[in-house]
């Protein structure tokens, strides 16, 4: 893998005979809803995740899967089994992310924020379907750069790069040549090299990592603590930190800290931590205390990026996403 993580990954794979659907019935049109609701299910994790990275949104993914289930059914008796099943499902929800992004979002991201972004729950991809997806594809950053593609190149991308299409069927899925889908997949790749991390290649914070572990857990206390210098001296001099969807990336420590200052974080009280994770990454869900409640409810959860030791990037969302993410809606007093 390159450092800037272009090269293909073809996490997904793309092997006709790896969900054993060589077999499946040609005769579509024939199968009753119940069997064909159940053939498409086999399918709705990764498809799910290819939409996401379509669309950088947990609930539109939600709603193209939806769709391309819809738009399948409808339209079943196209399947004429050239190709997997599999294989046609990606081609509708490709379409369907498409035609969304038509109407929804007609321009890509810019200036390397991404105000629909949403996390996707780790407990999510660990489904069977995905589990074995590359981490660097399903990480914010990546999901931040591929925004800022346009719709064609970035589904050229991700259909060759990630899923391990070959050309010619991206090229007939886009109704291009294979000549305009190298063309623009070159065009995507170079988009990516500028939106992506130079350290790349050097990121951890994988689970199994002890020593990102630990400044999880440092950066949790000193949060709690609404301690600014200890958390000062965990953050990379170049780290960036955003809030979506609230408008505004805050690039450097000294900026990064002053807006958390301005925010009013040194006066919170009552925060506790909960450790967990996101798009394969390390994060926090944070909780205040409320004395009518009697509890801790939901306040933001933080998603780290860590680099060399420190925390290069903190991506903060807000309590909304907490039910999605399976975590606790409030956390009782500590007697």
């Amino acid at each position: 893998m390159s450092s800037r993580g272009v090269t293909r990954h073809m996490d997904d794979g793309y092997d006709d005979e790896r969900d054993g659907e060589m077999t499946v019935d040609t005769r579509m049109a024939e199968t009753d809803e119940q069997e064909f609701s159940a053939l498409a299910e086999r399918h709705r994790r990764e498809l799910h995740v290819h939409c996401y990275r379509m669309l950088g949104s947990f609930d539109d993914a939600e709603d193209a899967v939806q769709e391309t289930f819809l738009r399948a059914w409808r339209r079943r008796e196209t399947f004429e089994g050239r190709s997997t099943f599999r294989a046609w499902l990606y081609r509708i929800a490709t379409n369907t992310c498409l035609d969304l992004l038509a109407t929804k979002r007609p321009e890509p991201a810019t200036g390397g924020e991404v105000l629909w972004l949403q996390p996707y729950p780790d407990r999510l991809l660990d489904d069977p379907e995905v589990a074995a997806a590359a981490r660097e594809t399903l990480e914010l950053a990546y999901v931040v750069a591929v925004q800022h593609l346009a719709p064609r190149p970035r589904a050229a991308l991700l259909l060759r790069d990630v899923v391990g299409w070959p050309a010619k069927e991206v090229a007939e899925l886009l109704g291009d040549s294979v000549n305009s889908v190298n063309s623009a997949l070159q065009r995507a790749r170079a988009g990516m090299r500028e939106h992506l991390p130079a350290e790349r290649q050097d990121w951890t914070g994988g689970e199994d990592d002890a020593a990102t572990r630990e400044l999880v857990r440092r950066f949790t206390d000193a949060t709690v603590a609404t301690d600014i210098d200890t958390l000062a001296a965990m953050l990379r001099d170049d780290v960036r930190s955003s809030m979506p969807p609230t408008p505004g990336v805050h690039r450097g420590r000294d900026a990064v800290l002053a807006d958390w200052v301005q925010d009013g974080f040194t006066e919170i009280t009552g925060l506790r931590g909960v450790p967990t994770s996101v798009n394969r990454q390390p994060a926090v869900a944070f909780y205040l205390w409320r004395d009518a409640e009697d509890a801790h409810v939901p306040l933001t959860l933080d998603v780290l990026r860590v680099s060399g030791g420190r925390i290069t990037e903190v991506t903060i969302f807000h309590d909304d996403q907490f039910a999605r993410l399976g975590l606790p809606e409030r956390l009782p007093a500590t007697r």
